[in-house]
C-alpha cells in the first residue's frame, strides 16, 4: 500500500461521522431483507409506510436508526445503523412480531392473502454494509505485518 492510498483511507475515515458511547466509537451499518411468507404480494405503499413507522418505533428501543427504506410487493430492504451492544436477532424478531401483529390488525383485508395468517417468512437476510471495501482493508493489514 502506498502512502497516497493510506492517506486516502485516513481522509475517508475522518470524513465519516462516527457514533460513540462511553468507551468506544463505531459506525455499524446493516442491510436487512425481510420477505413475506410464501412471497405473498401484500405490501402496498400504505402498508410499506406503516411497516416503516413500526420499524422506527421498535428501533428506538434497541438503539437502531433507519437510514434507507425500500419495499416491493413481497419483500422490504432496510439499511440501518446500530450499536455494538444491539442484539440484532432480538431486534429483528421484535420488529417482525410487532409489525406482523399490527399490520394484520390495521389491514384486515390482507389476511385472505396470507397462509395461516403468517405475515413474514421465518428467515431473513442480514448483511453488514458500509466502510472500506474488504480488499482495501486486507491490503492495509498486509502492509502492517511485522
Amino acid at each position: 500500500m502506498t502512502k497516497i492510498q493510506f492517506r486516502a483511507i485516513l481522509f475517508h475515515m475522518k470524513a465519516m461521522i462516527l457514533d460513540s458511547n462511553k468507551h468506544s466509537v463505531f459506525l455499524l451499518y446493516y442491510h436487512l431483507v425481510l420477505v413475506t411468507k410464501y412471497r405473498a404480494r401484500v405490501i402496498t405503499p400504505s402498508i410499506s409506510a406503516r411497516l416503516r413507522e413500526i420499524f422506527e418505533r421498535v428501533g428506538q428501543k434497541h438503539y437502531v436508526s433507519l437510514e434507507e427504506w425500500g419495499a416491493e410487493e413481497d419483500h422490504i430492504h432496510i439499511l440501518f445503523r446500530a450499536r455494538p451492544s444491539t442484539h440484532l436477532s432480538k431486534f429483528i424478531n421484535a420488529y417482525k412480531s410487532a409489525s406482523s401483529r399490527l399490520i394484520k390488525k390495521e389491514f384486515p383485508e390482507i389476511r385472505k392473502k396470507l397462509w395461516k395468517e403468517y405475515f413474514w417468512s421465518r428467515s431473513y437476510c442480514l448483511l453488514t454494509a458500509g466502510g472500506a471495501p474488504l480488499e482495501l482493508i486486507k491490503k492495509y493489514l498486509e502492509s502492517h505485518r511485522g
